[in-house]
């Protein structure tokens, strides 16, 4: 019988695991080991590898940088008075963080400070927001931490009110600010230049941009700008993770710019703008159009600037307020004395006296002064066709007779093979030109100069050139666009001469060179200075406004000298010869009527007459002088676009110039000269 108490023997048991509960630790154990060493060696990556480049990051969420504007420095005329100073006056701002954070984004605290400046509201809002690409101006270019001005000629009651009142105006500032003031008004607006918020992308100044700041656009503001900017300050600021401000970290004060010291006399200035205004008004009152001039006052031995005046004028404090583009594209901006180019017509004699004596004519020889001259097979003729028989280049200045001046150049392109030139040097005429200064920048220190245009045969050839496509198909399809059926048939038969020989220089081109005609532009200070050289024996100068930068304090940082770029190549004994004729043109030629009654026993004036053709338009007044004629210490020139006459308009513009500046007394001039007087006088293209 089996016993039940014994089962079949089956060997020895097998583990199935960790025996028992350390086992199981031991795994968890190792598990958690593992982790914190790959937790640690994660912490010590971001500490110790990429610890200070989190460290910058989260130092530059949390500091800003704000560009604390300078005094901007003055613009002084030459004895010291304000052309353009600053002037304190209370500006209200707004903190554009602090309305980001209300609400309603600070809608209702702009409503209510709209109707507290009696603005419209779409004038706040529009100048308190942020410029971007898609925003267009007004806005605010600067930065947001910045105090964003939303008005800058508010009374100072105004202004008051809105600071007591802190509570309705949460984010709002008023502080007393320096703006821009102009104590010439509208006189020498060209000359000063006006500022405007840096561009996008502009340098910044140190520790912050200039995207708010103002900086000078033209004028001299703009040639200057470095001297007169200043250096910006600096203020550091702590925001949170929102962008409110937390408190100022540090900062540096602004240093104010320094002074500009200018050759410019304010009182002359403002004569010359007043009689460039008188003779545009009185031009129309005859007929003339006389839509634009300008006028020029030079001190002939040194090449400094003491008037640039241009017409018509604008009132720079339109730049304190809102400007939209539409009045900004309509202001009268550039600055006919250095960007307004003409053909001088007969005041460019002087240049074409001087290549004929060089080339051997004699001064003082008899030469026929026929009412028409032929060149190539044209008839040229003198100012209404007035036959002066024989005279010498003396007289010939004095009554401006062109056809003199057409033989000279007639012959000399001949003697240069005609339209087969010899290889040799420049023309007379043209090289004559290039010693006077014409043709290139005077250098004068203001921005974007026009250059002016001396034509020869190079340049001919080259224009024709680019333009020959177009020329050759006017010719066939002609001007359908020109309402005057007289001018369109005109111009349809110039493009087809053009077409078939424009790259040549004909005799006819040598001929309207001479007399300042044809494809010759000159800049009212181009001519001012070819004058100047004529003047003071042959120096040709680089015209100078700025005389020198001071501290605020009065002491001189640097002059400004002018300084001699070239020579005139001819005699000192011709250029008294041709000053001793134009010496005798106020009194007893061209500009005599002008003239009439003027003390020349006071002041002995000599000058020159220009009246230059355009076909289309009425014809271009001149008149450039010096005085006194025998020692020279300024030059005057004057130009009216479609004026007359130069003995009409520019002329007697020119004499209240030169009566301003000697404070003679003003007398009544002479009627414009009548067709008679006229042609006793000759030409004055």
């Amino acid at each position: 019988m089996r016993n039940r108490t014994h089962g079949t023997y089956r060997g020895p048991k097998r583990p199935r695991g960790p025996k028992g509960p350390r086992g199981r630790l031991a795994v968890v154990f190792t598990i958690v080991t593992s982790l914190m060493l790959t937790l640690l060696g994660r912490l010590w990556y971001l500490q110790m590898i990429t610890g200070p480049e989190y460290t910058r990051a989260a130092t530059e969420a949390r500091v800003r940088t704000v560009s604390l504007p300078p005094v901007r420095g003055r613009i002084l005329d030459v004895h010291g008075r304000p052309l353009v100073t600053n002037r304190t006056r209370p500006q209200v701002s707004v903190d554009y963080m602090a309305l980001r954070h209300q609400p309603d984004g600070g809608r209702a605290v702009l409503t209510r400070l709209a109707k507290a400046l009696g603005r419209p509201y779409e004038e706040i809002a529009n100048r308190a927001r942020l410029c971007g690409r898609d925003v267009p101006r007004p806005c605010w270019p600067g930065s947001p931490y910045e105090p964003i001005i939303v008005a800058d000629d508010v009374d100072a009651r105004t202004a008051l009110s809105i600071a007591e009142r802190h509570d309705e105006f949460p984010g709002v500032g008023t502080t007393m600010r320096p703006v821009r003031t102009y104590p010439l008004g509208t006189a020498a607006a060209h000359l000063l230049g006006y500022l405007q918020p840096a561009a996008a992308g502009a340098t910044a100044a140190p520790g912050g941009g200039r995207g708010a700041e103002l900086v000078g656009r033209d004028g001299l503001e703009a040639e200057y700008d470095d001297v007169l900017a200043g250096h910006a300050g600096v203020r550091e600021i702590a925001v949170d993770s929102t962008g409110r401000v937390t408190g100022v970290l540090g900062e540096r004060d602004p240093e104010p710019g320094y002074d500009l010291v200018t050759s410019i006399d304010a009182r002359i200035q403002k004569l010359t703008e007043r009689a460039l205004a008188k003779t545009i008004a009185k031009a129309r009152k005859r007929g003339e159009p006389a839509d634009i001039g300008a006028a020029v006052v030079l001190e002939a031995r040194t090449g400094r600037v003491t008037a640039l005046a241009s017409y018509p004028s604008y009132d720079p404090k339109v730049w304190g307020g809102d400007l939209s583009q539409q009045d900004f594209e309509s202001l009268p901006l550039a600055s006919n004395a250095v960007l307004g180019q003409w053909p001088p017509g007969s005041t460019w004699k002087i240049v074409s006296t001087a290549a004929a004596v060089k080339a051997g004519r004699r001064p003082g020889a008899s030469y026929d002064c026929p009412g028409s001259y032929q060149v190539g097979g044209r008839s040229f003729r003198n100012f209404e066709g007035a036959a002066l028989g024989p005279m010498d280049l003396h007289r010939a200045l004095v009554v401006s007779c062109d056809t003199i001046f057409y033989r000279f150049a007639y012959e000399m392109w001949r003697r240069d093979g005609g339209v087969k030139p010899v290889r040799r040097p420049k023309d007379p005429m043209q090289a004559m030109a290039g010693e006077f200064g014409f043709g290139e920048r005077t250098g004068v220190d203001l921005p974007n100069e026009a250059a002016g245009r001396v034509p020869d045969r190079a340049w001919k050839r080259a224009f024709w050139e680019r333009t020959k496509a177009d020329t050759c198909r006017r010719a066939k399809t002609g001007y359908p666009e020109e309402s005057d059926r007289r001018r369109a048939a005109y111009l349809k038969a110039l493009a087809a001469d053009n077409c078939r020989g424009g790259g040549v220089w004909w005799a006819g081109d040598a001929a309207n060179f001479a007399i300042g005609q044809g494809d010759v532009l000159v800049t009212p200070l181009q001519l001012a200075r070819g004058y100047a050289a004529l003047a003071n024996g042959g120096k040709l100068l680089r015209p100078r406004i700025g005389k020198a930068v001071v501290r605020p304090d009065g002491t001189v940082v640097r002059k400004i000298k002018p300084s001699v770029v070239g020579k005139v190549d001819v005699s000192r004994k011709t250029l008294r010869y041709i000053r001793d004729a134009l010496a005798d043109v106020p009194r007893a030629g061209t500009a005599a009527g002008a003239f009439a009654g003027f003390p020349f026993d006071r002041l002995a004036v000599a000058g020159k007459t220009g009246t230059a053709e355009a076909y289309g338009r009425q014809d271009t007044s001149w008149f450039a002088s010096f005085a006194p004629a025998k020692d020279p210490k300024y030059v005057v020139v004057v130009v009216v676009s479609q004026g007359g006459t130069g003995g009409s308009t520019a002329a007697p513009a020119a004499r209240d110039i030169w009566e301003g500046i000697y404070r003679l007394p003003a007398k009544a001039s002479a009627k414009p000269s009548s067709k008679a007087s006229s042609r006793r006088r000759g030409g004055e293209r």
